[in-house]
């Protein structure tokens, strides 16, 4: 069974930074890629960043230059660096892991973390 813990959500204000992790129960060698999703009250789980296994990343385009994904094997963990917050990106945010097995895929998820932007 695969375990991911979200850490390091808070309440930042507008203009600063937070870094969330995600620590996998294993090694995280085995999921084709890893990321994080979020969701805002009243709104739908968007988009947030991914990494895959060779390190290639993908971000929503309202993250783009403000946030950086980026993982550490060695200790089974995802990281989502996030600069420049605005109060838009007050959200729970999700870590996620997709593993592939034979033909099957598995999606694994995180319990979230608050992060809140405000003044």
């Amino acid at each position: 069974q695969v375990q991911l813990v979200e850490s390091g959500g808070g309440l930042v204000q507008p203009g600063g930074s937070l870094r969330l992790s995600c620590a996998a129960s294993g090694s995280i060698l085995r999921f084709a890629s890893t990321g994080w999703y979020r969701q805002a009250p009243g709104k739908q789980r968007e988009l947030v960043a991914t990494i895959t296994i060779a390190e290639t990343t993908n971000y929503a385009n309202s993250m783009k230059g403000r946030f950086t994904i980026s993982r550490d094997n060695a200790k089974n963990t995802v990281y989502l660096q996030m600069n420049s917050l605005r109060p838009e990106d007050t959200a729970v945010y999700y870590c996620y892991a997709t593993e592939y097995r034979g033909a099957g895929r598995l999606d694994y998820w995180g319990q979230g973390t608050q992060v809140t932007v405000s003044s």
